[in-house]
């Protein structure tokens, strides 16, 4: 048997050190598994602690305890036991005098063994010793969602689980993984004030506690607490930050919060002055030295540095780019100042994170220092794209690097805050990207209000556990068979697949063709009927989902219909309705006879009232009510959520007769591939509209001198000029030089610039559509026609080519031939 040394308390001063590298003593092992079954004693199933659990252990084995007695309808118990009982079976959850099980300690991690009947956890430290006990859990079938989503526990007469011979352990890929309550005006905050936390009248410690629950049952340690106008400080509602210390939570804040202040509801100009660093900086230290020094040794935290303005604004108090680098670093330097002074430690044994997000990234990619001890955040652009990660310089860096990453978002070009629609694939992607660059600290996904988030929320989260097993396809097949039974998942998995697939070429917050900041109205959309079908197939597709949906929904149990309808019903036929709202309308407008129009008016009102009700059914039924004013149908009010009719001028483009069929083909429809330098083409499965999008593995930030290529054959009709387009994901590269090159039958290579810089008219078109389109005019012969693909650098990710007659328009969908 293995033998390792049990974790020793954490004191302070090694709680400080949280940045130090996860250490990789306790290495998954992967041997074929067999199923081993507990058994009950007389009295039931028991679950043995070591005499010294605490009280977080404690807390997790009588949650475990309280769901195997209702899985098997037997009673099942926590107890104390000083050494492993031969000839009593249980659930050993520590370290026994007489076991040559421990776990030496290391960060996060848990064995669990099987042994003369009976199953042993050890963890390396407490938090370890948690998620193994929930690792068990979730053998049994049980969900993290169980209270969040309503996923009714299991029943089965006996305890089966899967073990290996030798056991097996577990660790984090990623040190420190968690979520970032944001926007949380429409959801979160209002149910908690009116619903579950009424004595509060805001997220308080019982909505705390619940989610910190989540986290752990998530494997997850990380909280950045809500933060808008709306919600009082974390720090200022009593509770919070004892509850976060009770579940051994790490208590982080956002880019636009230093030093654990939340400014929107804790600077008070009246009071303080300006917010203004040049201006006032006695006074800004002084508030931000008096929540340090309000930590003590129970609290764990994360803490960032630097400054922007009140909620999400630029930095006030210097002018030219070289004035604001000098401020910043002086800003930098005094709030270390203080967490040396307030905390009694090296500035470099306290964790810190520096966030570059918007105009900051600016600011650190001109010359911008910061010291190498803190722990780089790289921020995407709102909408999954990564802005930029550590260059082979930055990943020596000691703190390292971690990510920044939306899941929710409101602002410019378009908020995106009441469905979760980011593809899992491209998640993946980006996530696996930003590893492979060194991004291993610090991993943050905003949520928005958790919940319709909670799919996209648990594969990040397990992406972050473990990087290199988890992938689009297998995790939403599995999670769909724990969450609803094996029977259904094949079906539920897909149907989920290709919700996210057509919002990844229009999420449904976009399907008005409006913008917020400023905002716009509602204008005619992209999909044209004539002469490409785009728009009633569009329709179709989205119909033929919510049948799918409505099928799955009635071969179900009476028990699984509140989980099913928030984690699957709800988000897939509201994606479909609103989308039916604008096409509906739109062909109302088009409608040759006034009948027809009457009909689409009437089918796009009804789109409409039909998310009404399935929002109040949301609130107001779901589990009598228990859910009531966490769904909001119209976040910001913005005028994609109004009713229908919209009126606006119709430009449909008419039909025009082809001189030869169009081509359409998938990014991993090349008939050659040619890598680099031990770079190869890859399709990834769940990646793009076509799901099958095509790039360069490994993904670590690579150039090239001589190009990887793809070769695609085009068998063409007739002669003549054509259109090509190609279609990429609207990718970042750190230096904003991604470039795709373009030769047709051997003729010299044409190159493209796929970047676009800051917030420009370009790159909002790109994150609403999801991809960067090349368009160039070519001649092709008729027969077999070669076009070569070249790219200059790793990131680049192709997913779809249309070749047409120049006589006709470009598509806005170019469809996918499945």
């Amino acid at each position: 048997m293995r033998k390792f040394h049990h974790c020793k308390p954490q004191t302070f001063i090694t709680l400080l050190v949280v940045l130090a590298s996860v250490s990789s003593v306790c290495s998954q092992i992967q041997p074929n598994t067999t199923s081993k079954r507990l058994l009950p004693q007389e009295e039931g199933y028991f679950v043995y602690l070591s005499p010294d659990s605490d009280s977080l252990i404690w807390w997790a084995a009588e949650d475990l305890a309280q769901d195997i007695a209702a899985i098997t309808n037997t009673a099942a118990q926590v107890a104390v036991a000083e050494a492993l009982l031969a000839d009593l079976p249980g659930i050993y959850v520590g370290n026994f005098s007489d076991s040559d099980i421990t776990t030496k300690s290391c960060w996060e991690c848990f064995e669990i063994d099987y042994v003369k009947g009976s199953l042993i956890v050890t963890g390396g430290d407490v938090r370890g010793t948690v998620y193994g006990i929930f690792d068990l859990a979730e053998q049994l079938g049980i969900s993290p969602w169980k209270w969040w989503a309503d996923v009714p526990l299991p029943k089965s007469a006996t305890l089966d689980f899967q073990i290996p011979v030798d056991g097996y352990r577990e660790q984090p890929a990623v040190q420190y993984r968690g979520i970032f309550l944001n926007d949380e005006d429409w959801g979160l905050q209002p149910w908690a004030a009116k619903t579950l936390e009424t004595e509060v009248g805001d997220i308080g410690p019982k909505t705390y506690e619940k989610i910190f629950q989540l986290l752990l049952r998530l494997k997850a340690n990380t909280i950045w607490p809500a933060m808008h106008p709306s919600t009082k400080a974390f720090y200022t509602i009593s509770g919070n930050k004892e509850m976060a210390a009770q579940y051994h939570i790490y208590v982080g804040t956002s880019h636009a919060e230093p030093m654990l202040r939340n400014n929107v509801d804790e600077w008070s100009k009246k009071e303080m002055g300006e917010y203004n660093y040049a201006a006032n900086a006695s006074r800004i230290d002084a508030y931000w030295q008096e929540r340090i020094e309000e930590l003590d040794e129970q609290d764990k935290f994360l803490v960032t540095i630097g400054m922007r303005g009140i909620h999400d604004s630029g930095m006030t108090g210097a002018s030219t780019i070289e004035d604001r680098v000098s401020l910043l670093e002086k800003i930098i330097n005094s709030q270390r100042n203080i967490l040396e002074q307030s905390l009694d430690a090296p500035a470099d044994r306290i964790p810190q994170m520096f966030i570059p997000y918007k105009e900051v990234l600016y600011l650190f990619n001109n010359g911008l220092q910061v010291p190498e001890d803190v722990t780089l955040v790289w921020p995407d652009d709102n909408y999954g794209y990564i802005r930029r990660l550590s260059d082979k310089t930055e990943q020596l860096r000691p703190g390292g690097s971690g990510v920044y990453y939306h899941l929710s978002y409101w602002g410019r070009p378009h908020d995106y805050l009441w469905l979760s629609t980011t593809q899992p694939g491209l998640i993946w992607y980006e996530m696996k990207r930003a590893y492979a660059n060194g991004a291993r600290k610090i991993w943050i996904a905003n949520v928005g209000d958790i919940k319709p988030a909670e799919y996209n929320m648990e594969f990040f989260l397990d992406l972050a556990w473990d990087i290199d097993e988890v992938n689009p396809k297998n995790h939403l097949t599995a999670w769909a068979s724990r969450e609803f039974g094996t029977q259904h998942s094949e079906e539920i998995a897909a149907i989920m697949s290709e919700y996210y697939r057509l919002a990844m070429l229009r999420k449904p917050e976009y399907m008005g063709w409006s913008q917020t900041e400023p905002t716009t109205q509602i204008k005619q959309t992209a999909f044209l009927d004539t002469p490409y079908g785009e728009l009633t197939r569009r329709v179709t597709n989205y119909q033929a989902l919510y049948d799918r949906v409505e099928k799955v929904s009635k071969l179900l149990n009476s028990n699984q219909q509140a989980a099913f309808f928030q984690l699957v019903a709800y988000p897939v036929k509201c994606a479909t309705r609103i989308n039916h709202k604008f096409l509906y309308n739109q062909q109302a407008l088009m409608a040759d006879t006034h009948e027809k129009k009457l009909e689409f008016d009437r089918l796009a009102l009804e789109a409409y009232q039909e998310i009404v009700r399935l929002t109040n059914q949301y609130n107001r039924e779901v589990n009598d009510g228990k859910w009531n004013h966490m769904m909001d149908l119209s976040p910001r009010n913005l005028p994609v959520y109004q009713a229908p009719p919209f009126e606006y001028s119709i430009s449909q483009v008419p039909s025009a007769k082809p001189e030869t069929t169009p081509l359409f083909l998938k990014g991993s429809d090349y008939a050659k591939a040619k890598g680099q330098q031990g770079f190869e083409w890859q399709s990834i499965e769940g990646l793009g509209y076509t799901c099958s999008a095509v790039t360069l593995a490994p993904f670590v930030n690579e150039h090239f001198e001589s190009l990887p290529e793809l070769t695609y054959e085009l068998e063409i009709d007739q002669p003549g000029e054509y259109h090509l387009e190609v279609r990429c994901l609207p990718t970042h590269a750190n230096d904003g030089n991604h470039q795709l090159s373009i030769s047709v039958n051997g003729a010299a290579l044409t190159t493209h610039n796929l970047n676009t810089k800051g917030r420009s008219e370009a790159w909002k078109q790109n994150v609403l559509r999801n991809y960067q389109a090349i368009q160039v005019k070519v001649k092709l012969n008729k027969g077999m026609n070669k076009l070569t693909l070249s790219v200059n650098q790793t990131g680049i990710v192709i997913d779809q080519l249309a070749v047409i007659p120049v006589s006709m328009p470009l598509p806005y969908e170019i469809p996918v031939k499945k």
